[in-house]
């Protein structure tokens, strides 16, 4: 089961016989992807991007191909998912768990196209007519809750209904007195500004249990829908206590690449919303055992999805049938004008929700000739420098 097996008979997509990777440059970051060709003529994509790594995940996916892909059938993704995973002897970690997520999306392509049906008739079907999304990437420029509160009345005008934004600047472990009542009060301008939004504030995994502690003291007065990330993974034991003490809900999970990283997660009751990146989480066929196991624990969904606008469109089809979905997050709105253009067919958000799609497969195509127009730059934004919320350097 760990080799290509070529003497069974093949699905109506025919066989895998070339795979290739694009990158595109943009202001904030490098989205990559896969490009999965098969014999029959048909082709998927599937998004590896990776904020500091694109050329580490585009290396391991043409390589994986050689070992794991080139001859077989799309159609057996579970054994694919797996010969990728035990095969390659991935034991975690963001590279591998991106690609096996990429080729896994693809794949998903790949059937919807030889079927004729939208990728989420293959993972589901539907449970609901459109899928919520909230804004990410909306405050960039400088940090003053002034500045802030205006942003966020842009993002409300535009029709989402929630957003999500960072106001601990370069916070790292603690907070001096001065900043951890800035950070509050640029919450507090958000709240007066956008009365009627869900909000959403990130914690980017990196305080210290007795700030923590503080700051689900300081921020309940705001009804948010969720403190995210307030501590490191690395002392994921302490997350439970930490909900003990908040009245608003814990979330987090999108550093983690799939059910065995998330068994600790499930194990402890570390969160009440878990955010799996189907670009990280191992796709498609993954991503839905997350959702089960978290209905299981009386958790909600809520994926992460800082990529591009085909991880959007992707985590639509992945996330129509999802019984316990909350919301989706996207940043399609930070992104150059080109961006759409080099990811041909992809979803558009409309008065913050995201309808059904109808194109078989992702429906979407890769433009390869913006691609040539905007290389790769392999920028880095350090998130724990100062001003890294212009999104500038």
């Amino acid at each position: 089961m760990l080799t290509v097996d070529t003497r069974r008979p093949a699905g109506p997509a025919g066989r895998i016989s070339r795979v290739e990777t694009l990158s595109l440059g943009t202001a904030w970051r490098d989205f990559s992807y896969v490009r999965i060709h098969t014999d029959e003529g048909l082709s998927g994509i599937g998004e590896i991007t990776h904020p500091y790594r694109g050329r580490e995940t585009c290396s391991l996916t043409e390589a994986m191909a050689q070992r794991h892909l080139i001859g077989a059938d799309p159609f057996d993704v579970e054994e694919i998912w797996l010969r990728m995973y035990q095969g390659d002897f991935l034991r975690g970690g963001d590279v591998g768990g991106i690609v096996v997520s990429g080729v896994d999306q693809a794949l998903y392509d790949i059937m919807g196209k030889a079927l004729g049906v939208p990728a989420y008739r293959l993972t589901g079907g539907a449970c609901r007519d459109s899928v919520r999304v909230y804004a990410n990437g909306w405050y960039t420029g400088e940090r003053d809750p002034q500045v802030f509160a205006a942003k966020a009345k842009e993002v409300a005008a535009r029709g989402y209904t929630a957003l999500k934004f960072d106001p601990f600047g370069a916070g790292l472990g603690e907070l001096s007195r001065a900043e951890l009542r800035f950070s509050v009060d640029i919450v507090a301008a958000v709240r007066e500004a956008v009365p009627d939004l869900d909000l959403f504030v990130e914690g980017h995994a990196r305080f210290a249990m007795p700030t923590a502690v503080r700051l689900v003291r300081e921020l309940e007065p705001f009804d948010l829908g969720w403190f995210e990330e307030p501590l490191p993974w690395t002392h994921i034991e302490r997350y439970a206590e930490l909900r003990a003490r908040a009245a608003m809900p814990i979330s987090g999970g999108e550093h983690f690449h799939n059910r065995y990283e998330y068994a600790r997660l499930f194990a402890t009751g570390a969160v009440d919303i878990i955010q799996p990146d189907l670009s990280m989480a191992g796709g498609f066929t993954e991503i839905r055992k997350l959702a089960a196991q978290a209905d299981v624990h009386a958790m909600l969904v809520a994926p992460h999805n800082s990529n591009s606008p085909l991880c959007t469109t992707a985590s639509v089809h992945a996330v129509l049938g999802m019984p316990n979905l909350l919301v989706l997050e996207t940043f399609d709105g930070l992104l150059e004008p080109y961006v759409f253009d080099a990811l041909k067919g992809v979803l558009p958000v409309t008065g913050g929700h995201i309808g059904l799609p109808e194109r078989p497969g992702l429906g979407v195509e890769l433009a390869d000739e913006v691609f040539a127009e905007h290389p790769p730059s392999h920028r880095f934004w350090n998130m724990f420098k100062e001003g890294w919320e212009k999104r500038d350097r």
